[in-house]
């Protein structure tokens, strides 16, 4: 059943229960928010989201209020507005102004309602927080409190999806704080590392720890990439500096996952610039033709530079086309010499439908087996 309201004098059509905040998306009209996420629950606890509804006595939080029949409501009312002013100079008043050195400089949901707010830093001479920063050993996620905004997107996105209850509010009013547990260190709470708080956070308060001072968004290039760990096939942003992958950020419209990414799929990427992995095929020294003569004349070189090339099991590296060649070669001798059943193959996850498809083609036609598994099967 569907309810008709007048949002800044539009007529919109909503689906009864929807709150004012979901409605004025239907008509693309854009009301601020802090605390909201669409994926979380809404808590309104930011305030930001304020509007005035005619006949309410005072201004109604929009993700919080569900929508009436003849409902009519102004996002742009001076009390509204002045509401939100507001609200941002009182969080700018216990807020680091550290906005030129702050890893989300330009990514910050704080700074672009100051912004569009025209909020300025306000003198302020009361209390601060003044809270240890990163005092958490973990390796993946650090950590700001003096950042906070207390908006509990941490909390919820932590609570709701991820189903770990690792985040909580402690003690009240002006000394709330986030903390991790009964106030313990992230992995003694049982924190699984999936960096989900951090994807929800709208300020710096919490950041991906291996990508500090690596280069901020307006420094980075984003290179969309699906996750080479498993089958799920979460895709995600590599954020690129300087030809070297510095963070991996999770997208929400990444068809798949959305925001979520487990701990290998956000922060296993150093394996990429790492010395020692393997850039081309390597193939033994006995298996190639006159390896030797063609080491000497640089059309391969030896993988491993302090075993003489002269060891028939020495690894050279190779280009493909030759790699495969030697491994059609191999296949055809094992196969005549043993029979089709001298093979067993197994599929893996990380590859796509269509590639495990073609695998399990050439395992049953060109090898001329049966013996084929699958790793997600065991």
């Amino acid at each position: 059943m569907n309810v008709t309201l007048t949002i800044n004098g539009k007529e919109v059509v909503a689906p009864e229960g929807s709150t004012i905040l979901e409605a004025a998306g239907l008509a693309d009209i854009k009301i601020p928010t802090l605390c909201h996420h669409p994926d979380l629950t809404n808590v309104g606890a930011c305030r930001m989201c304020v509007v005035s509804v005619e006949k309410a006595r005072t201004v109604q939080t929009a993700c919080t209020t569900p929508v009436a029949e003849g409902m009519v409501v102004n996002t742009e009312s001076e009390a509204a507005r002045e509401t939100r002013k507001f609200v941002l100079e009182m969080l700018l008043t216990d807020h680091p102004n550290e906005c030129m050195t702050c890893e989300v400089n330009g990514e910050c949901q704080l700074q672009d309602l100051a912004y569009d707010y025209g909020v300025t830093w306000p003198e302020h001479s009361g209390v601060l927080h003044a809270y240890d920063i990163d005092p958490d050993p973990n390796p993946f996620v650090f950590i700001d409190r003096n950042k906070c905004i207390v908006c509990g997107r941490c909390v919820r996105a932590c609570g709701e999806i991820q189903n770990r209850d690792v985040w909580t509010f402690a003690q009240r009013g002006f000394k709330t704080r986030l903390v991790a547990g009964a106030d313990q260190f992230m992995l003694d709470a049982n924190c699984e590392s999936c960096g989900q708080c951090v994807a929800y956070c709208p300020v710096g308060a919490l950041f991906d720890k291996m990508s500090l001072g690596l280069g901020r968004p307006n420094q980075v290039t984003k290179v969309r990439t699906t996750c080479s760990y498993c089958g799920v096939g979460c895709t995600f942003d590599l954020n690129v500096r300087d030809g070297k992958i510095v963070r991996v950020s999770s997208a929400e419209d990444s068809a798949v996952n959305g925001l979520s990414l487990c701990v290998k799929g956000r922060y296993g990427y150093d394996y990429v610039h790492h010395p020692d992995r393997l850039t081309r095929p390597l193939v033994r020294a006995k298996w190639l033709a006159n390896v030797e003569s063609k080491v000497e004349t640089g059309q391969w070189r030896a993988y491993d530079p302090d075993r003489p090339i002269s060891d028939s099991e020495s690894l050279v590296e190779t280009d493909w086309d030759t790699a495969l060649d030697v491994v059609a070669s191999k296949f055809t001798e094992v196969k005549e010499t043993y029979g089709n059943d001298a093979f067993a193959v197994l599929a893996s996850a990380k590859c796509t439908n269509e590639e495990n498809y073609l695998f399990n083609k050439f395992t049953r036609q060109v090898l001329g087996t049966n013996t084929i598994d699958h790793c997600a099967r065991l």
